[in-house]
């Protein structure tokens, strides 16, 4: 006798709530990982039995955390998150919880909220004090200089910025933003830009106003800002005197601490913002160079070149 619609859906229903009771039944039986977390849900089995796969699935994740020796080990679906249920007033709800791992490196580069970077290498990004090499006695000067900024800074006293020049791959930029990282980890704001890309940047945003007006107000006024590889850039009048000029003047009368590295010596760059096109100015290049010599301290480091080996830190 051929059975109607109803009694075929009945039929389907007990089939698959029987599949799910025999699944649940057999993982909490079998899978010790799977057996504690239903558990700990401290919920009827009617309720969990709905849940059997995604609880499969939470219980194959608590274990690969088990055998997880680095976040970058990690193999879940989510990179340093396990999936895993919670009871929220009776319903089971799935989250991603970080693990242990994730949880330290979050501790460890939280600093970076306080960092406004543009355009920056990774390594520049997470330069560290504790990784400089103190071998090179032609660091010394800087090193200390930089010590004794930390310190003041920390203290309340803030002291002049500072423009570092040196040879190409000297370390300059990585000894500046491991300070300011510093700095930034004490809670401090934090702005380090490649100079040049960051007024190509802003050169793309000048017909849209609210994003130009973001990227330039986020280096204006931040608490600490270092301005790299100041002189690399191609002078025009718009970026000597609108950009530049701007950013120093307002910078200066609001006492906001700025640092620059350069290849190029202070009497160097004077010579390089003098020149437009075809045209010389010195008199408003010299009025850059004096802003910039009000609000630093002038070093000029002398090292081997530490890209050669791709570390910058040493």
């Amino acid at each position: 006798m051929m059975k109607n619609a109803n009694e075929i859906n009945i039929l389907n229903f007990n089939f698959s709530k029987d599949k799910l009771i025999h699944d649940y039944d057999l993982e909490y039986e079998n899978n010790a990982t799977f057996k504690k977390i239903a558990s700990s849900l401290d919920l009827p089995k009617d309720t969990l039995i709905k849940e059997t796969s995604k609880i499969i699935e939470s219980s194959i994740e608590v274990d690969r955390c088990k055998k997880c020796k680095h976040l970058f080990e990690c193999k879940n679906n989510v990179e340093g998150y396990v999936y895993y249920p919670i009871n929220n007033n009776g319903i089971i709800e799935f989250c991603y919880i970080p693990c242990k791992y994730k949880k330290e490196m979050d501790k460890k580069t939280s600093y970076l909220n306080n960092i406004y970077s543009y355009s920056l290498p990774n390594d520049i990004k997470m330069a560290s004090m504790k990784d400089i090499n103190l071998d090179d006695k032609n660091r010394f000067e800087v090193i200390t200089w930089i010590k004794k900024y930390i310190d003041d800074y920390l203290n309340g006293i803030k002291r002049k910025g500072l423009y570092l020049t040196g040879n190409f791959g000297s370390g300059k930029t990585y000894l500046l933003s491991a300070m300011l990282n510093e700095l930034a980890k004490n809670g401090h704001k934090v702005a380090i830009v490649y100079y040049p890309e960051f007024l190509r940047s802003l050169k793309e945003s000048m017909y849209d106003s609210e994003d130009f007006n973001m990227k330039f107000n986020r280096v204006k006024n931040s608490e600490l800002l270092l301005i790299d590889d100041i002189g690399a850039e191609t002078t025009t009048a718009w970026s000597r005197d609108e950009v530049l000029g701007t950013i120093l003047q307002y910078r200066m009368e609001e006492n906001l601490k700025t640092f620059f590295t350069s290849n190029l010596t202070i009497e160097e760059l004077e010579e390089n913002l003098s020149v437009v096109g075809n045209r010389v100015d010195k008199v408003k290049s010299r009025r850059i160079i004096e802003r910039i010599k009000f609000m630093t301290d002038q070093i000029h480091l002398i090292s081997a070149n530490k890209r050669k080996d791709g570390n910058q830190n040493e």
